[in-house]
């Protein structure tokens, strides 16, 4: 049984092209092995920023909290546990303005928590949401990936890794504004459908 995660965080809905091709993805990967599919839309909650407040109580031991602390620690709680849960995590994400957009940056500030998804040791920091299988569709209107101004998938793999997350592999529809951005999205959807059993989550 594998347990997958879908992050996606586009404004768009159903007619975001990140969301689409994250969705084929997620039927590909559920078809390849049995699967319970968790879905968190970044679009449609309305995450909170972390304040001294939050950041306190995220840090506290849960049998520790007082009551304020509990509820101000619930969503990252919750969060944290989907991702732990996990085998495979599907991120479905446009570029904004260059990067992420900012529910993303929310989720990721909420899911770091020393001592839970990684903690700090004599030789540095060590990741502990490990042996996951991560996969990062991607769909940018002029952002070229891996480009001088792709500030998003460095920034990614980064955090990804920093939580031990290391088994990342990306799609991305990119400069789809342009007048070929057609091809460019079948191009991303067909690097989905050619993802083969071997390379598809156990």
């Amino acid at each position: 049984m594998t347990n997958i995660l879908h992050v996606s965080a586009s404004i768009r809905g159903d007619e975001s092209v990140s969301r689409k091709l994250g969705n084929r993805l997620v039927e590909k990967l559920a078809t390849a092995s049995e699967a319970t599919i968790v879905t968190r839309d970044l679009a449609a909650n309305d995450l909170p920023l972390i304040d001294a407040d939050r950041f306190a109580a995220n840090l506290t031991p849960h049998e520790e909290r007082d009551d304020n602390q509990q509820a101000l620690a619930g969503i990252a709680d919750t969060l944290i546990g989907e991702l732990q849960a996990a085998d495979t995590l599907v991120l479905s994400l446009p570029v904004y303005n260059f990067t992420m957009p900012s529910t993303l940056k929310a989720w990721a500030d909420l899911v770091a928590r020393a001592g839970t998804t990684f903690r700090y040791t004599e030789q540095g920091p060590e990741g502990l949401l490990t042996g996951k299988k991560v996969y990062v569709v991607i769909a940018s209107g002029g952002t070229p990936m891996g480009s001088e101004i792709d500030f998003l998938t460095p920034w990614l793999r980064h955090f990804l890794g920093f939580l031990g997350m290391t088994d990342v592999e990306m799609v991305a529809a990119d400069g789809i504004m342009g007048i070929d951005g057609e091809e460019k999205i079948e191009a991303a959807s067909q690097a989905i459908e050619a993802l083969t059993p071997d390379k598809l989550a156990a």
